[in-house]
């Protein structure tokens, strides 16, 4: 039933993807409009060809996706640590939900001054970037996780002369993995905006840039088609990851586990 779902669903989004190309494609030819304002959909998509495989285009996304992995890594590290100290600690509990509800809502890149002034222009103010925007809703949504772990599965480890470390980690992480992964979903999604927003103020971050300053490039050359094609790289990573890799995570995991 849910792969059926899946399916139509992907019908569905090729189908509209179509459409929306379409309605580019017609529009464009309608209007007239200037190729620096609105490129059609065959300019985006030869620069987009061009720069992958004569350019750098690759070089550059690569270089993106291995810094947000090492940020998200660090992030998905203190979560665990500091979750474990909330459980284990009723001081460091009161810290940490103040701590949260303080950093939660406030945007990494309003941070930006201060990370300049803290870590620079380089790779260790957009990782700085990418953990913030991740670390918190990960540790809202696994502490939330941890409050609603039924009492009768602690009861249990407890019964079975288990301690409250052990507890945590063999019943409580494992009742909050699904709270986990949703954090994981949002948290990626923070800090890959995060990341593409930062690296556009920061210009390039190593020695070919990533897709942040891909995009800043052609802007800065008034190149509009290879603005698009920047665009919908950076938008086509967060459909994979989203589609693929998350969903992938829940199937080895939750669905195979059995977990909610």
């Amino acid at each position: 039933m849910k792969e059926t779902k899946k399916y139509h669903r992907l019908q569905q989004r090729l189908f509209w993807s179509f459409m929306l190309l379409f309605l580019w494609e017609t529009g464009v030819r309608l209007s007239h409009i200037s190729p620096l304002l609105f490129p059609s959909p065959k300019e985006v998509f030869s620069t987009l060809f061009h720069d992958i495989f004569y350019g750098d285009l690759i070089l550059q996304t690569l270089s993106s996706l291995g810094i947000i992995a090492a940020g998200m890594f660090i992030a998905v590290f203190f979560t665990l640590v500091l979750s474990l100290f909330s459980l284990l600690h009723t001081f460091a509990e009161g810290f940490i939900d103040t701590i949260t509800t303080i950093a939660h809502p406030l945007p990494g890149l309003a941070l930006l001054p201060l990370i300049i002034i803290w870590f620079g222009t380089g790779n260790g103010a957009i990782t700085a970037i990418i953990v913030h925007s991740a670390l918190w809703p990960l540790l809202l949504n696994l502490l939330t996780g941890f409050a609603n772990t039924p009492s009768v599965y602690t009861d249990v480890g407890k019964n079975l002369s288990m301690n409250e470390l052990s507890i945590t980690l063999e019943i409580r992480l494992q009742y909050a993995l699904p709270y986990l992964i949703s954090g994981l979903k949002i948290g990626w999604a923070r800090a890959w905006r995060a990341f593409i927003s930062a690296e556009m103020v920061f210009g390039a971050v190593g020695s070919k840039g990533g897709l942040g300053f891909y995009i800043l490039s052609q802007r800065t050359f008034m190149d509009t088609p290879g603005l698009f094609a920047g665009i919908i790289i950076v938008v086509l990573i967060g459909i994979l990851i989203e589609d693929l890799l998350f969903s992938l995570i829940e199937k080895k995991t939750i669905r195979k586990w059995g977990i909610n």
